[in-house]
């Protein structure tokens, strides 16, 4: 992430509207699931499957960030199916990651916050297209 990507992120943390949050989660999302590549494999890795690895711990703290995701799609006013699914996601990568060690497998076949971002962009391209957020 650049300087100026950061900055926007900052400036953007305290507002409401839809291409903040946008901003917001697109930005959280990468950090937890596609922070950097691994040579050799050439797969995203994340601070989710990063914190997989601390026994407890990391998995509820990923669970926790994954969480701030579903808060962000409520303030988006989704519906609650759609939040329900989101939450099923969380949860079930929160439940693969309570595996001791072997649970950071799993999390580079199920990213749970990339299938939420997924529900959060589809609502928001259809409620609030790109071309109605200023530049």
């Amino acid at each position: 992430m650049t300087q100026p990507d950061f900055d926007r992120i900052v400036a953007s943390s305290r507002r409401t509207d839809p291409h903040s949050i946008r901003t917001r989660v697109e930005a959280l999302e990468k950090l937890l699931e596609r922070l950097f590549v691994v040579p050799g494999i050439n797969q995203p890795v994340g601070l989710d499957a990063i914190l997989s690895l601390i026994p407890g711990v990391g998995t509820v703290s990923a669970a926790a960030l994954g969480s701030y995701i579903i808060w962000e799609a409520r303030n988006l006013g989704l519906p609650k199916w759609k939040m329900a699914r989101m939450s099923l996601n969380t949860g079930f990568d929160m439940l693969l990651g309570a595996i001791p060690f072997v649970g950071a497998v799993p999390d580079f076949f199920f990213r749970s916050n990339s299938r939420n971002l997924g529900i959060i962009r589809r609502h928001l391209d259809k409620h609030h297209p790109r071309n109605d957020f200023p530049s």
